[in-house]
C-alpha cells in the first residue's frame, strides 16, 4: 500500500485476543492513538451464552468506571434491524435492578454507576456489541459483594474481572 499523508489514521485490528462471546472486530484506546477514548466491539454469536447457564447472575460481575459507558446492542437483520436477534440480561444500580434487552438499543452508563453482570441469552442470530467507555483507558472498580454469597462462591476471582485504575 502506497504511503498517503492519512493513511495513519486508518487501523486494521489484528489481535490474538477473541472475546469468548464471539469473533473480536475492534479495541482501541489511548495506546492505539493518542487521545483515542476505549472502543470493543464484537459479535454475541448463537450458543455461546452456554458459557453462563450453570449462573444465573453469571458473566461481569458489578462494578463501575470513572468514566461514562455506552453498551450498544445492534442486531444484525436488515429487513428487521430494531429486533436484536437474541436477548441479553443486564442489571443497573446497586439494587441490581434486572433489564432484559430484545431490541437495538444503546444503555448509558454515567460514571461510577453500579452495573452489571450483563449477559446474553436465547441468542437466535449474531448480532453486535459494542462498549464505548467515555475515557483514555479502561477503568473498573468490582462491587462483585452485590452478589449473592453462593454466587460469588462459585466464581475463582484470582484471575478474572481485576480492578483497573482504581488505587
Amino acid at each position: 500500500m502506497a504511503k498517503t499523508k492519512y493513511g495513519k489514521y486508518i487501523y486494521k485490528y489484528d489481535s490474538e485476543f477473541q472475546h469468548p462471546l464471539g469473533p473480536m472486530l475492534a479495541r482501541m484506546d489511548s495506546n492505539t492513538f493518542k487521545g483515542c477514548q476505549f472502543y470493543m466491539v464484537h459479535w454475541i454469536m448463537p450458543g455461546k451464552e452456554a458459557l453462563f447457564e450453570d449462573r444465573p447472575y453469571a458473566g461481569h460481575p458489578p462494578h463501575i468506571h470513572r468514566d461514562a459507558e455506552l453498551l450498544f446492542h445492534i442486531g444484525t437483520d436488515p429487513n428487521n434491524p430494531r429486533d436484536l436477534g437474541g436477548e441479553a440480561i443486564i442489571y443497573l444500580g446497586p439494587e441490581l435492578e434486572k433489564h432484559i434487552i430484545t431490541e437495538t438499543c444503546v444503555i448509558w452508563i454515567p460514571p461510577n454507576f453500579i452495573h452489571a453482570p450483563w449477559r446474553p441469552v436465547n441468542t437466535r442470530r449474531p448480532w453486535i456489541f459494542i462498549e464505548v467507555n467515555q475515557g483514555p483507558f479502561h477503568t473498573e472498580k468490582s462491587f462483585r459483594q452485590l452478589l449473592p454469597k453462593d454466587e460469588r462462591e462459585r466464581i475463582d476471582w484470582a484471575n478474572r474481572w481485576k480492578d483497573e485504575g482504581y488505587d
